[in-house]
């Protein structure tokens, strides 16, 4: 038997050296584990570990499981393992968000062909986003780091939330076209169902969104302070479409056109600003292992 590879991510808000040791012991082996250094690095490691182990192991934070997605090929299967704090792909997979039970799964699991959204080239495993959420991961990633090198928690995100709103007075005005479709404020694309969580609440965006599907687009035109609370419950719930709010279903293209360069996001991790971006679905895309 060929051996098995975890990558950790140290700094990912849920990992700790005591808990490294208990996932490694409780995944299949033999194993060997590598630590990232720094970002990007987990790329780099998965592509050159591809072809000489039979499964990769990421233990981390949904931006390291993003990195890993954009390294490998394809025909390697992949297992996550909840490290950080919102950890949305592995629960979006039916993994529990304790680290070590989840690494006793994936000991049973099965594999799972499962698609991926792209934009601009770059892949993504549950959601991306133009503006509104952009900007506030924009916004949590200014706090900056704690010291022991963690990102902040769901707490911070709420803060940021209500100061972003605050900040805009409760109005997004239209900013950006979805290409055939209309007008809009922003745009949210989702992969699965849920779009993200707040702890343990879904944030379902797109009630119909899948890995087994094309990818989902969600766009609301301008958004004013009164109409918050339905918007609100839209996303929480899933949106539909309506007078005032694009929704897609399955698609496999489409292209936004940005009024001025405006924030990216991709499984939270911010890409800069960009005057257009192409989203596109990658049906199949890689092997997850899941529970059975």
């Amino acid at each position: 038997m060929r051996s098995r590879l975890l990558i950790v991510n140290p700094q990912a808000s849920g990992v700790t050296e005591a808990l490294v040791e208990q996932v490694r012991v409780a995944l299949p082996g033999p194993l060997e584990v590598v630590r990232t250094a720094h970002g990007g690095q987990a790329r780099e490691i998965a592509r050159g570990y591809e072809q000489d182990v039979d499964a990769i192991y990421v233990f981390s934070g949904d931006g390291t499981y993003n990195e890993v997605l954009n390294g490998v090929g394809g025909d390697i299967p992949l297992g996550f393992i909840p490290g950080g704090g919102t950890s949305v792909l592995p629960r979006a997979l039916g993994m529990p968000r304790d680290p070590v039970g989840a690494a006793r799964l994936l000991s049973t699991v099965t594999t799972r062909r499962i698609g991926l959204g792209r934009v601009n080239g770059r892949r993504f495993a549950f959601n991306a986003g133009i503006g509104l959420d952009a900007e506030l991961v924009r916004r949590i990633d200014s706090r900056g780091r704690r010291e022991d090198g963690r990102r902040p928690g769901d707490s911070a995100f709420v803060r940021e939330a209500l100061g972003l709103l605050a900040s805009r007075r409760g109005r997004f005005p239209d900013a950006l076209e979805v290409d055939g479709h209309g007008r809009a404020a922003f745009v949210l694309v989702a992969n699965c169902d849920p779009y993200t969580y707040a702890g343990r609440v879904g944030i379902r965006v797109s009630r119909g969104a899948s890995f087994d599907l094309g990818i989902d687009v969600v766009a609301p035109s301008a958004v004013r302070a009164r109409g918050l609370p339905r918007l609100g419950l839209e996303l929480l719930r899933g949106a539909r479409p309506r007078a005032g709010m694009i929704a897609l279903h399955d698609v496999e293209r489409v292209v936004i056109r940005c009024d001025a360069p405006l924030p990216l996001q991709v499984d939270g991790e911010d890409l800069g600003e960009v005057d257009e971006a192409v989203f596109e679905s990658e049906r199949n895309a890689v092997t997850a292992l899941v529970p059975s």
